[in-house]
């Protein structure tokens, strides 16, 4: 009886119906669902083993995989002593800045024994792009890839790859990096630096004690793999390189870029990088190591280590290799630029364009709303009565954008302007150039003192930006990754010196220049971008060295709502953190 009413067709029909009814739209995609328990547990490498904040007990955290126009609802939880929040890096935000994650920004950071859920969907952006912990140093340990696919039947604007592998660059510290940061904060002085860099978490042969623990990328001869490169590290841009094998570029920071060849690319903090590895035709009797090592351009002192991990073939089945010892075979090194090679640098960065095809179109602000001109650079602050500080001349570190170091709230700066309860949060007034002009890339001023404040720049909605970044030669001209949440923007010129308003705008590129969220603004120079301010809220941006954000290097945009119902900012959900 039960067989027959199944096969009946009026129960075929009502199946086929509900079954409709559950399957999503592909066109809307679909709700996915991930929980981050948030916890400690003990990870031993370079001989030193030691508990850290992390997410799964994972390490690095777990990937998040999705499809452009899919609903993320992403359950943090926190079981550990230490405040937490998490940034969905790069990801638009539309309407849910809520979602957004920087602590004392967006939101009020995650207690002990609460959770949070952040609940967004990713509209119009397909690629590679990371999360991470935006509270202290916590993202140190706290990070993982995001890799969003394409809408179901679109496919990638180059030739399909056999693999996909994500290859994400950390910084592990042998010590704890939030006592580094707060011992650094108190005495002023620049705090210790990583003991290793790690790709997947693994530091590699380079180091002691730690040949164990390597990443070997396993590939097939003939095959196309794309390497998702994400560079997640706290403090430091990485050169890296495949010995004897040439990448593809094709997309940075989740934008499709105009394919370009190169041995050695350049990822700075907050960037991502989608690479396509042809591999040889035949197995080669070799493996080849890849490594990445810093660019380095500041004063201050650095990991100056290597990380390294082993692409290995497999050989053919029943062939006179697979006997063959791994350790055997001959071990090919990449050549790394200097660690200061910023010819290098410049001359990489430039390559980089957007695809700005039919499909992909580069839509850059032809028309410009509003100019400003931001210095980004270091500063001092004095030391307190009766305490010696590290400093330069002893004085406390410091950095600014405008000469203004940006105090962190104690609440939440889209709460309080949300309900219109600004006063005594934030000031609407940061300088939209330089209050006194000096020559920012010459002989430094004898004052280097910032001043302290929580500035924002309001921005009514659908604004057309062009921001240029002028690099300062104060405590040592030093590139420095901008990062600006909740948009895109086109990095449309950069130079080196003092930025020229009358002869550079000339030269920007307004056609097809690349798309992104965190642009180096080179040591010595300048770079100018432009954004359409269509995302209401408060935006973050900062420096991506986090001893530069947590030095003061750091700013808020405030978008305010358009007109039209799809132009606000949707009210905050009921379990928003309370500080």
């Amino acid at each position: 009886m039960g067989a027959s009413l199944l096969s009946s067709p009026a129960f075929l029909v009502f199946f086929s119906l509900f079954t409709l009814c559950l399957l999503p739209d592909p066109v809307l995609g679909i709700t996915r669902h991930y929980k981050f328990d948030i916890k400690l547990h003990n990870v031993t490498r370079l001989c030193h083993t030691k508990s850290i904040v992390s997410v799964n007990g994972q390490f690095p955290g777990p990937r998040i995989v999705a499809r452009e126009g899919d609903q993320l609802l992403i359950k943090v939880v926190n079981h550990v002593s230490n405040n937490i929040s998490i940034h969905w890096h790069g990801i638009r935000q539309l309407r849910s800045g809520w979602a957004d994650g920087p602590a004392y920004v967006t939101q009020c950071p995650i207690q002990t024994g609460h959770s949070y859920v952040y609940n967004f969907t990713i509209v119009g952006q397909r690629g590679t792009l990371f999360w991470h912990a935006h509270i202290s140093w916590l993202r140190a340990t706290v990070y993982g890839p995001i890799v969003i696919l394409p809408k179901p039947g679109v496919p990638y604007p180059f030739a399909k790859p056999y693999k996909e592998v994500p290859i994400i660059f950390g910084e592990w510290f042998n010590a704890d990096p939030e006592t580094i940061i707060s011992q650094a904060l108190q005495t002023g002085g620049g705090p210790n630096v990583s003991d290793a860099y790690t790709i997947n978490g693994l530091p590699g042969p380079l180091y002691n004690c730690s040949a164990k623990d390597t990443f070997k990328l396993k590939v097939k001869p003939g095959k196309t793999y794309l390497l998702r490169l994400i560079n997640a590290a706290l403090n430091d841009e990485l050169f890296f390189s495949i010995a004897n094998h040439t990448l593809t570029v094709v997309e940075a920071d989740a934008i499709y870029v105009k394919p370009f060849e190169t041995d050695t690319l350049l990822i700075t903090p907050g960037q991502t990088t989608n690479v396509l590895l042809k591999t040889k035709p035949s197995y080669p009797s070799a493996t080849f190591f890849m490594t990445a090592r810093p660019y380095v351009t500041g004063q201050g002192t650095f990991d100056n280590s290597t990380v390294a991990g082993i692409l290995e073939y497999e050989s053919p089945p029943h062939s006179l290799h697979s006997g063959i010892s791994i350790k055997m075979l001959p071990l090919f090194k990449p050549i790394l630029p200097a660690l200061n090679d910023t010819s290098f640098a410049t001359n990489f960065v430039s390559k980089l364009r957007s695809l700005d095809s039919a499909q992909f179109p580069a839509t850059v602000p032809q028309k410009v709303h509003k100019h400003f001109f931001f210095t980004v650079g270091l500063g001092t602050s004095p030391c307190q009565q009766n305490q010696t500080c590290q400093g330069p001349n002893g004085t406390k570190f410091a950095a600014s954008v405008n000469n203004v170091s940006f105090a962190m709230p104690t609440t939440a700066l889209l709460q309080a302007h949300f309900f219109g309860q600004s006063n005594g949060v934030y000031t609407p007034d940061l300088p939209s150039s330089p209050i006194i002009p000096f020559n920012y890339t010459g002989t430094p001023p004898n004052n280097t003192v910032v001043s302290n404040g929580t500035k924002a720049v309001v921005l009514p909605f659908n604004t057309t930006v062009e921001l240029v970044m002028q690099d300062t030669s104060i405590l040592g001209a030093e590139s420095h990754p901008l990062h600006l949440h909740g948009f895109n923007f086109f990095v449309v010129g950069q130079g080196f010196g003092n930025f020229d308003p009358n002869k550079d705008p000339a030269k920007f590129n307004l056609i097809d220049p690349i798309e992104r969220n965190t642009v180096g603004v080179p040591s010595g120079g300048w770079v100018a971008i432009r954004f359409q301010a269509d995302n209401p809220g408060v935006w973050f941006m900062h420096c991506h060295l986090e001893v530069h954000t947590s030095w003061g290097l750091k700013m808020a945009w405030i978008v305010l709502d358009g007109k039209l119902p799809n132009q606000k900012l949707l009210p905050p959900p009921a379990d928003l953190p309370k500080c």
